[in-house]
């Protein structure tokens, strides 16, 4: 089933189920970031995304951010699968499609709702026709920087589950773009703090659409290193989407934007095609994709 055919970018994570709020139902931290955790992870299931990603170093003029260069743009597509007895795992492959140099870089990853199952993720370079695996955490293995693509995207910036490895606190009620939002804490334990770059994260959840419109991540010396926005949020099909992901690096004044163009769900995904083969094998990579590409509509 299409959602939208034209939806405007990153991911997994980033679209969020609607969520009714009683007036004045009182929520823990843990609870809010379970529900908004939870819609994302829903959306991935069967899915098939196209995406655009774009990259600059940023300037502010006039109160405003800008690029102050061009943005090197890359086309994607995205395939997403949970697996488990409560659909909390999820196997995704993500695509690149353009600039025409880079056609056939891709990435596979599994996230896992387990906290003592890390995630794991391998990135293929068609230039050098081999697999990279990242590794989760602290590795003596030598690996890629986990950046998605290039961008200022990372694996951990996208990844679900695993709140059990916080303390999750409720620091109050603001607002965020003329919308009332809950602000929550999240803080790691030490297994996590030993995989993690962030002393600290604050989310802002939207009260009503439980979409986290803003996220502000910290390093160990309290300073804000980057944040993400999230704009152009709509309900479709009683799904709340945030059709535009901006993260900015705030040490290097770079931002990337992930702007989802189609997004389709309820697909029949092979198990197969959520393997490395499918990284490698580009003949097998063109023929399920174009499987999948049949089931549009």
């Amino acid at each position: 089933m299409k959602l939208k055919s034209t939806l405007g970018i990153i991911g997994t994570a980033l679209l969020v189920t609607f969520f009714p709020h009683a007036s004045g139902q009182e929520l823990t931290g843990f609870e809010i970031m379970k529900r908004s955790d939870d819609a994302v992870r829903s959306t991935n299931d069967s899915s098939f995304i196209r995406m655009q990603l774009s990259s600059c170093k940023f300037g502010v003029t006039q109160g405003r951010i800008t690029c102050a260069e061009r943005a090197r743009v890359k086309s994607l597509e995205s395939v997403a699968k949970n697996y488990g007895p409560e659909l909390k795992d999820t196997k995704s492959v993500t695509i690149t499609l353009e600039p025409a140099a880079e056609r056939g870089i891709a990435m596979l990853s599994y996230a896992y709702e387990d906290s003592e199952r890390d995630n794991e993720t391998w990135l293929y370079l068609s230039a050098m026709g081999r697999v990279k695996r990242i590794a989760a955490g602290n590795s003596e293995e030598e690996t890629e920087p986990a950046s998605l693509f290039g961008s200022e995207f990372t694996t951990e910036d996208t990844d679900t589950g695993k709140l059990e490895e916080y303390t999750i606190n409720l620091l109050g009620e603001t607002t965020q773009g003329n919308r009332d939002v809950w602000q929550v804490e999240m803080i790691p334990s030490a297994d996590r703090a030993r995989k993690t770059r962030y002393s600290r994260v604050v989310e802002y959840i939207d009260k009503e659409r439980f979409v986290s419109l803003r996220t502000e991540m910290y390093d160990q010396y309290e300073r804000e290193v980057k944040r993400m926005m999230a704009s152009r949020v709509e309900l479709v099909n009683d799904i709340w989407m945030a059709r535009s992901l901006t993260i900015m690096n705030l040490v290097t004044n770079r931002l990337s934007n992930m702007a989802f163009v189609e997004i389709y769900t309820d697909l029949n995904i092979e198990d197969d095609f959520l393997t490395q083969r499918t990284l490698t094998d580009a003949a097998y990579r063109e023929t399920e994709l174009e499987k999948l590409r049949s089931q549009l509509n």
